[in-house]
């Protein structure tokens, strides 16, 4: 395991806000909203989400938010969308199809999506995490998280259908378990103060590809980029 990089202080594209936003209309004050309310979910806790707050941290006139989202659930559908649009670009789920154009193709696509989030947007994952536990306490979030989360599921069926899978419905699954118990480990786990290296992560990817669908990968720094 290498040395953690810095946690961010707050959650990417809020830092500087606070009084940034009274001349902010239509999407820029949604977005506005939106990230300041992922913030919020980081810095403190699903408790810490209220409108007044949201505002506050949004540096926008009182009763912002309320125009934009009236209710809770308003708001906290508000944070899911853009928290998966902000996902969407860290984690590129469009380019993995597209990333078998040679053996470790998948490989260093999956290694490289996740070795950017864990070191460079650690807080979505935070966010994510409320967001996900407070899914399980409304039917309605519920309903709403999981259609919002069905567009990084599909793409990583069709690369394990491409890739040779028999079963790319199970094999997804168990990709997906495998990332999602490596992130939490490394953000808000036991294993949060490192993260693995981009190889480390290539090697980590290479065994469980291999075990599901046989040669995908080459053996660990046998394929283009296993260096490094």
């Amino acid at each position: 395991m290498s040395p953690r990089t810095t946690r961010p202080t707050s959650t990417p594209g809020t830092t500087g806000t606070t009084g940034a936003g009274s001349g902010t209309t239509g999407t820029a004050r949604a977005e506005l909203i939106a990230d300041a309310a992922l913030a919020l979910l980081v810095e403190r806790g699903m408790r810490g989400l209220t409108h007044r707050a949201v505002d506050e941290r949004a540096g926008l006139p009182q009763g912002s938010t309320s125009n934009h989202a009236r209710t809770r659930q308003a708001l906290l559908e508000a944070a899911v969308r853009r928290h998966a649009e902000r996902e969407m670009r860290v984690l590129t789920p469009d380019e993995m199809p597209a990333a078998l154009g040679g053996a470790a193709g998948p490989v260093d696509a999956l290694a490289l999506a996740l070795h950017r989030y864990l070191t460079r947007h650690p807080d979505l994952l935070i966010a994510r995490y409320e967001l996900a536990l407070e899914a399980t306490r409304r039917p309605e979030l519920r309903a709403f998280y999981d259609a919002t989360g069905s567009q990084f599921r599909e793409p990583l069926v069709a690369m394990m259908r491409a890739a040779g899978s028999a079963e790319p419905e199970r094999h997804a699954l168990s990709l997906v378990a495998w990332c999602e118990g490596l992130m939490f480990s490394c953000a808000a786990g036991s294993y949060h103060s490192a993260v693995p290296t981009l190889d480390e992560l290539r090697r980590g990817f290479a065994e469980l590809l291999r075990g599901m669908v046989g040669d995908l990968a080459p053996p660990p720094g046998d394929g283009p980029g296993a260096a490094g």
